[in-house]
């Protein structure tokens, strides 16, 4: 069984629900997911969401793709230096603000309202992981600060089985990975991945699918059925896996991961 596997992609998502960003490299932190990876989140009615003590909440609290496949459609990009969030609709670009301040995140606010306004449990909020005791906080689908892991070997045996083209990016991963088998990530729970030598993961958890990945993330298209086609035909509703980061360091697109057996 193949332990070699290469990064052939690296991204990240810096407001949930909006555009992925590909990266060519990264420094990863012991502890911390991806620098800036769901960094922000626009509240979808009231949480109680408290930045000086964030706690993590269900991703349904939030505007994300599993309810809201219009978000799709919107073209995003975010930029690490000013803390800027620009939205292109239909080739326009109808926002350009700094999450940081308070006029910046009205804009986004207000964007929202017009957009989707039958989608809304509320006022949609610009909330930010920035400044949290112990290093940002990620508004992840999952509680524990981690990096999600996709081998496309098994994104393209569900495209078999569906018989029809899967783009990776529907399973929003960090690490796209070519070179183990399909499903070799789930024999690697509780297992060490070494990145070029130097950067540690530990395998925590399978990712459970939900409806996220039935929509087309360039056209926010609900097109398929990816969760009851994979438990259909593999019995399970898993693509992927998360791993938290052990031991930091930079990684880069082409960089050979490495799996470290314990005993």
């Amino acid at each position: 069984m193949s332990d070699q596997a290469t990064i052939q992609s690296i991204y990240r998502y810096p407001v949930k629900g909006l555009s992925p960003q590909k990266l060519p490299q990264v420094h990863l932190t012991a502890g911390l997911t991806l620098p800036a990876d769901r960094l922000y989140a626009i509240e979808n009615g009231p949480t109680g969401f408290d930045p000086a003590a964030p706690a993590y909440f269900p991703k349904t609290r939030f505007l994300m793709l599993m309810r809201n496949e219009r978000l799709a459609g919107l073209k995003t990009d975010y930029d690490d230096a000013g803390h800027r969030l620009t939205i292109v609709q239909d080739g326009r670009r109808v926002v350009d603000a700094d999450l940081r301040t308070k006029d910046g995140r009205l804009a986004v606010e207000a964007f929202f309202r017009k957009f989707m306004p039958a989608e809304l449990s509320g006022p949609p909020k610009v909330l930010s992981g920035e400044g949290a005791p112990g290093g940002p906080h990620s508004f992840s689908d999952v509680a524990k600060k981690v990096v999600s892991i996709i081998n496309l070997a098994s994104v393209a045996v569900i495209e078999s089985a569906i018989g029809q083209p899967v783009d990776p990016l529907r399973f929003r991963g960090n690490l796209f990975v070519s070179g183990w088998p399909a499903w070799r990530e789930f024999d690697l729970l509780d297992q060490e991945i070494e990145v070029s030598g130097k950067v540690r993961l530990k395998v925590v958890k399978r990712i459970v699918r939900c409806a996220a990945t039935n929509v087309d993330p360039v056209t926010g298209a609900r097109d398929l059925n990816i969760p009851k086609s994979l438990m259909q035909t593999f019995n399970h509703m898993d693509c992927g896996i998360y791993a938290e980061v052990i031991e930091g360091g930079d990684i880069a697109e082409g960089d050979a991961l490495r799996v470290n057996a314990l005993l």
